[in-house]
């Protein structure tokens, strides 16, 4: 009797191997923080966020005086945000890690044989590192623009949270920052190679508006405004379309929110069909 019902405690503590959604969730939050490139990585996003923009904010509150022809057009909040848009890369890098870096340690494997069900550790990774990005994202965006806004003293043109635009600007940057990283962590789940998907991405967001650039201008200016960079420099300037005729600042969110979504159930799908 004893025996018997020591076996039916065994059997019961065995897991089941279908997780729910939290479980799975839990299980991503610890592997992202237990990783120590990660917590390295989020903290250069926000040091490069941080240093660049106070860089660009101080010289140009040092020339402001000497230099009277920048000032037709200056958006203070675009130039104080300006090392947030270069932490892009190291928020895709590190989109790109968190998945090819299962696949190249193989522990991949294990996570899929604990939990056969595929797209739903795809969907409980994506909502983890889209959540913790966010919040990153969001806090570099709004420390660099105070810390830029307090350099830009007078006589330098500066900005506040109710100048109009401005903080749309801020909210907008971090949103893109935000997608970004999970378009990155859909091309790792594609590609599954952490050098391959780097340079991807890096082409995507850097080589690709330079392969356009011979194409007539005409031409050039109704497909590079579809672009990730394009999108991304619409939403730090002062109003919708500034950039040529890329879209307004909404709506190239949007797209680059379909873009992340499309590659993101590609990535399900691939994952489902191919081996381990």
């Amino acid at each position: 009797m004893t025996t018997n019902s020591t076996v039916l405690i065994r059997e019961k503590r065995i897991p089941a191997g279908r997780y729910s959604l939290t479980d799975l969730m839990r299980s991503e939050w610890t592997k992202l923080l237990s990783v120590r490139s990660t917590m390295w990585t989020l903290g250069l996003t926000v040091f490069v966020g941080l240093g660049v923009s106070a860089i660009a904010s101080y010289e140009t509150r040092t020339h402001w005086l000497s230099q009277p022809q920048s000032h037709v057009g200056f958006d203070p909040t675009s130039l104080s945000l300006a090392g947030v848009y270069v932490a892009q890369l190291i928020i895709g890098v590190l989109g790109v890690m968190v998945m090819s870096g299962e696949y190249g340690t193989g522990t991949i494997r294990a996570t899929f044989s604990a939990s056969p069900r595929r797209p739903l550790v795809l969907v409980a990774k994506g909502i983890v590192f889209g959540v913790v990005t966010l919040v990153v994202a969001m806090v570099t965006s709004f420390l660099s623009f105070f810390l830029g806004q307090g350099l830009l003293s007078s006589p330098a043109v500066h900005a506040t949270l109710s100048t109009p635009g401005a903080l749309r600007e801020i909210v907008g940057t971090g949103l893109f920052l935000g997608l970004i990283g999970l378009f990155a962590l859909g091309l790792a789940t594609v590609i599954r190679h952490t050098a391959g998907a780097i340079s991807t991405f890096v082409g995507i967001l850097l080589v690709l508006p330079n392969v356009l650039r011979p194409l007539p201008n005409s031409i050039y200016e109704d497909v590079s405004k579809f672009l990730p960079s394009r999108i991304g420099a619409n939403i730090l300037s002062i109003g919708p379309g500034q950039q040529g005729n890329g879209f307004s600042p909404w709506v190239g969110l949007l797209i680059m929110a379909i873009y992340t979504a499309v590659l993101l159930i590609i990535s399900a799908v691939v994952m489902v069909r191919r081996d381990a």
